[in-house]
């Protein structure tokens, strides 16, 4: 089977970035930083959310499904900077040319690790071709909104139109699925200021895996699983996660609510 790779970022403000752009002291803490620099963009927007571009990269987790079976993880450690996780992800990309799969991911996660990328001078030739090396890549690619090889799950189910967009964690809840448990994404700043980079971490864990069992309820949807298949990625997720040690996983497999359709 090809690869499909399943991921999800999670996300601070730029402190560095900011100061350096708004010429602010050096002495002055992140925290002040972004507080100013959110305070400014709630006049100019009525919203505290930074532009694509500032914001750094702290977390990227993804779920692999291939042949040999299902495997989730966050890339790299938490001792890891911004450029080594992006560089990982994309080598991931380089190696085995999957299915890319996620929510919301043309919308932000992409675009964000495309700015980013510019600024550490990241190397991703896979992911940019568009039919200069692989001419397979000039008709499917990971960069046109409209291709198969990124599924951005929320944009194909919305028919491409940002009213009709639904949030992952209400949809899984809908389907019987986790969905988000113990943060979302507008508490990732102040975890990450408290030193919470394992349970950022976790969480998006949890949201790559929320989005693989609604991607396989929309291969459902659309004939591509069976009723037997899609049932048995079901038992392969759940004894996945029964087998790794980490606690969050049993709170995730306690909230996972039979279905009909499971």
């Amino acid at each position: 089977m090809n690869p499909v790779l399943v991921f999800d970022i999670e996300t601070i403000p730029d402190a560095a970035g900011l100061r350096e752009l708004h010429a602010w002291p050096a002495e002055l803490h992140d925290s002040e930083v972004v507080a100013r620099a959110q305070a400014l963009r709630i006049e100019k927007t009525g919203r505290d959310f930074m532009p694509h571009h500032l914001h750094r990269v702290v977390a990227i987790s993804c779920l692999f499904r291939d042949s040999e079976g299902l495997r989730v993880r966050s890339l790299g450690t938490l001792e890891d900077g911004e450029a080594r996780l992006i560089q990982h992800f994309y080598r991931t990309i380089d190696k085995y040319s999957p299915q890319l799969v996620s929510w919301n991911g043309g919308g932000f996660d992409l675009p964000v690790l495309h700015y980013r990328s510019l600024v550490h001078g990241i190397v991703a030739e896979r992911y940019w071709d568009m039919g200069e090396d692989d001419r397979e890549f000039k008709y499917n690619n990971y960069l046109n909104r409209y291709h198969t090889r990124h599924t951005d799950l929320m944009d194909v189910l919305a028919m491409f139109q940002g009213r009709a967009a639904a949030p992952l964690d209400e949809l899984a809840r809908l389907c019987g699925f986790p969905g988000k448990l113990g943060m979302d994404g507008s508490q990732v700043w102040s975890a990450y200021c408290r030193g919470e980079l394992a349970q950022i971490r976790n969480y998006c864990e949890t949201d790559v895996v929320n989005t693989w069992l609604v991607y396989c309820r929309f291969q459902l949807l659309r004939g591509a699983f069976s009723a037997e298949a899609y049932r048995a990625e079901m038992e392969r997720a759940r004894a996945t996660l029964a087998a790794l040690p980490e606690p969050h996983w049993s709170e995730y497999l306690a909230a996972w609510k039979p279905d009909a359709a499971d």
